[in-house]
């Protein structure tokens, strides 16, 4: 028994006046948790005023999963708590950075850490919030950023290419380096059943070399140039097909060709035509064949397409040169980072259109502007305070609040 004043809860004592209909009055036996007094939350240890023959409830509480977002409920004898996964916080792992999303006209929100987000920002827009508006017509992309999303331009799809198509474009390296790894140029296609089944036509670059791809449902044919002449700014890119037979042409080098295997003649696909990268980190329509695993990291312009002999270039998009979508795309040569100014060291970072502050150990915010508290988990030395306490900022370090049953300077004790 517990006694709240005059509330008890268990048993009544023997020496208060009761009234008795009949019979004896019996304890409770079981786990009373939670109580509430017009919806007053009392703590039932804390706040009793006296009790008896009371011990500890010990309810496998991890039993009932408690912990949200893929948490790990851990329990002993006398307290239970959730270890959360990154970027998840709570008593029940229940709240993420990007629930009250700050981000801006449609922007991709991504968790930076426990407290601070990054913004994606869509096609047309730029900042730290994605709010400023951006004119765009040299296209700069940034790859695969350190989050895993590639920055890209979405197109409508492209009609008519089932028989015949000529692209041509230009394109400048933001490195050298970029050049030596697998960048996708642009892709569209559908996923099939098999390798043989994959309708595609894409471009990239591999170990400095430009690599063109189709599938027409029958087998890949593949056109891999010449080592690219890294002194060159601007490369240009000249490519097509007609039925089976496609060709390749790059800066000044000789023109390429190759007939695909089997007995197909059309390229069937119904995906977007995507620049640069792609809206998925795992794409699911890139055919199993050549897959270029990062996006395109520099500018890429003058895209042009014709569908017929007859028939002039055209710049891809439904209006003419408008993509339906994007992300993280910058205009070549500008850089957002000169808007910004990131405080107490932090280091601005732009991916496109894309920008944010990295903060040096021990500040936060959007720019570098707030300090961490020595209780946050970004602090840096953590707290010492074990699971299942509550830190407490001090003026000159921090206290640990332990809960019923433990106690200790870092409630370490049982």
């Amino acid at each position: 028994q517990i006694t709240f004043g005059s509330i008890f809860l268990g048993k009544v004592p023997v020496h208060e006046e009761v009234h008795q209909c009949a019979g004896q009055i019996h304890g409770y036996k079981g786990c009373i948790r939670d109580f509430q007094v017009n919806h007053k939350e009392l703590f039932i240890i804390d706040e009793a005023l006296k009790g008896r023959n009371v011990e500890n409830c010990n309810v496998p509480i991890c039993d009932y999963h408690p912990c949200h977002n893929g948490g790990t409920c851990t329990s002993d004898e006398e307290n239970w708590y959730c270890e959360c996964p990154k970027l998840y916080t709570g008593k029940l792992c229940q709240f993420a950075t990007c629930d009250e999303n700050p981000c801006g006209n449609g922007a991709t929100c991504f968790p930076k850490s426990r407290r601070d987000v990054v913004c994606l920002c869509p096609y047309g827009r730029s900042g730290i919030l994605c709010s400023d508006a951006i004119n765009i017509t040299q296209p700069s992309f940034s790859g695969t950023d350190v989050f895993g999303y590639t920055s890209f331009l979405a197109y409508s799809t492209i009609p008519n290419i089932t028989f015949y198509y000529e692209f041509r474009l230009k394109f400048q390296l933001a490195n050298h380096h970029s050049a030596l790894q697998d960048n996708l140029i642009f892709f569209t296609g559908q996923k099939g059943q098999g390798l043989n089944g994959d309708d595609f036509l894409e471009l990239g670059l591999r170990n400095g070399r430009v690599v063109y791809s189709y599938n027409l449902g029958s087998g890949t044919a593949t056109i891999i140039s010449k080592p690219l002449d890294l002194t060159l700014n601007v490369h240009v890119i000249h490519l097509g097909r007609s039925l089976q037979k496609g060709w390749l042409k790059v800066d000044d080098q000789k023109n390429k060709t190759i007939t695909s295997p089997g007995r197909l003649v059309g390229l069937n696909v119904f995906s977007q035509f995507y620049l640069g990268g792609y809206r998925e980190y795992t794409p699911e329509l890139l055919p199993k064949g050549p897959r270029f695993k990062n996006g395109f990291q520099g500018c890429i312009f003058d895209v042009q397409v014709r569908t017929s002999l007859n028939q002039g270039f055209k710049s891809p998009g439904t209006p003419e040169g408008h993509p339906n979508s994007g992300r993280s795309v910058g205009q070549c040569k500008d850089s957002p980072c000169s808007l910004i100014k990131c405080r107490n060291g932090g280091k601005c970072i732009e991916t496109g259109s894309t920008v944010y502050c990295d903060c040096l150990t021990g500040w936060k915010g959007a720019f570098c502007t707030e300090t961490v508290s020595v209780c946050e988990p970004e602090h840096d030395p953590p707290h010492l305070c074990q699971q299942g306490s509550t830190c407490v900022p001090l003026p000159n370090g921090y206290t640990c609040h332990c809960p019923l049953g433990t106690t200790g300077t870092y409630c370490e004790q049982g």
